[in-house]
């Protein structure tokens, strides 16, 4: 998690693999062991209970030897929380360096982070 003047980012990287098949059939994401997720939250930590918040993101994943895989962003609304997923294939064993900006009412605020995905058996 890291905060940005009023906004509580929350993220993770994983395997799609880990997905129960009927999430992964309603959200129209294939399952594979070469395909992960990035899924990313955000709180406006100005209110109180910090509810979700929508937030236009862009960015891209760059691997260790530089390869830059642009990132496609889906909302996802269940119920009061919001979801921005985008997927990233990979090879086993790979790292990945995100650089994600989120825009917040004018605001710009830079996201970063690596996440490294293994090809699970």
């Amino acid at each position: 998690m890291k905060e940005f003047d009023g906004l509580e980012v929350h993220y993770i990287g994983l395997s799609t693999s880990i997905l129960q098949p009927n999430i992964a059939k309603n959200y129209g994401i294939e399952r594979s062991r070469y395909t992960g997720f990035v899924n990313i939250s955000v709180l406006d930590s100005t209110k109180p209970d910090k509810p979700a918040k929508k937030v236009a993101l862009a960015g891209y994943a760059t691997n260790l030897v530089g390869q830059r895989i642009p990132l496609e962003f889906d909302q996802i609304i269940e119920g009061k929380a919001i979801y921005y997923i985008a997927l990233v294939d990979y090879p086993n064993d790979e790292t990945y360096n995100f650089n994600i900006r989120i825009f917040d009412q004018g605001k710009e605020h830079l996201l970063k982070f690596s996440q490294k995905f293994y090809v699970n058996p």
